[in-house]
């Protein structure tokens, strides 16, 4: 982005951003939850032979999940330590982060396992060994820098937030969450005084993307797309940038649509109404 775009923060969120080296603890506010999302950005040294990220009570580690770069391409290792004793070894043999580049890691907290995905894609499920309530801290150890430690919480729906200051040039709305299993519909919805300046629906029984406008009591013409970037029971994360003459929306780092602007008062567009089959989670940017 331009130094002078802006990004929407929509929700309150604890957040760490900061850049240096390890090893980091931080004190998890409130404990884990069920649909509690923990992200960890940041750069594996390029001489790295490990490092770890532990989720910990007490003495006891909860998970560990510790990339390990001895022996080929090398492998992650997942594991609890209870008790002063480690259980039995969870290995899966690749690694997602390669030496001296960027990461992004994101463990989901469900009430049976974590969900572990790396740069965006599913990686691995580890079952709970130990009640995920009792975690109260995350470490990071290893050869790596944490750039990002952020922890985040379903919210539900139907949502609706205030955009203070209007939907300027540049600005950038980030909406994270997990469509349902049986989902038949989500709607993100920009919206002035008078009417909708711009409809994102997924429409599942369809399979249709649409997309449209809503002002003087009517309806504009709709837009559809057969390009259904999104899946029941799948996270979700949709990006809608505002430039100069359209809407451009990506959904999990990809561009899918874009959309002209019906209604061009940016400023008059303050409120964002998210609906449908769909939990929100909290979400982090960047500049």
């Amino acid at each position: 982005m331009h130094e002078d775009e802006q990004a929407l923060i929509l929700w309150d969120i604890y957040i760490y951003i900061f850049t240096q080296s390890v090893p980091f603890t931080r004190l998890i506010q409130g404990g884990l939850q069920e649909g509690t999302i923990i992200t960890v950005c940041g750069r594996v040294l390029s001489d790295a032979d490990r490092f770890q990220v532990d989720l910990k009570y007490g003495s006891d580690i909860a998970l560990h999940f510790n990339p390990r770069y001895e022996g080929g391409s090398g492998y992650i290792m997942h594991n609890t330590l209870q008790r002063g004793r480690w259980g039995s070894e969870e290995r899966k043999y690749e690694t997602p982060f390669p030496r001296g580049q960027m990461f992004a890691l994101q463990i989901l907290v469900t009430l049976s396992s974590y969900k572990i995905s790396t740069n965006g894609k599913p990686f691995s499920e580890y079952k709970h060994r130990m009640p995920f309530s009792w975690v109260d801290r995350i470490h990071v150890s290893g050869n790596m820098e944490v750039k990002l430690v952020a922890f985040q919480y379903l919210v539900t729906v139907p949502y609706k937030s205030i955009i203070h200051g209007g939907l300027q040039l540049g600005k950038v709305i980030i909406i994270q969450g997990f469509i349902n299993p049986q989902a038949n519909r989500v709607v993100i919805s920009l919206r002035h005084k008078t009417g909708i300046a711009f409809v994102y629906s997924a429409d599942f029984d369809e399979n249709l993307v649409l997309c449209n406008t809503y002002g003087d009591g009517k309806w504009g013409k709709e837009e559809q797309s057969e390009l259904m970037p999104f899946k029941k029971g799948q996270p979700l994360q949709v990006t809608v940038f505002c430039s100069r003459h359209q809407y451009q929306v990506f959904v999990n780092g990809e561009q899918t649509h874009t959309y002209s602007h019906c209604h061009t008062k940016l400023e008059e567009i303050d409120v964002l109404e998210v609906s449908g089959d769909v939990q929100l989670t909290f979400h982090h940017y960047k500049h």
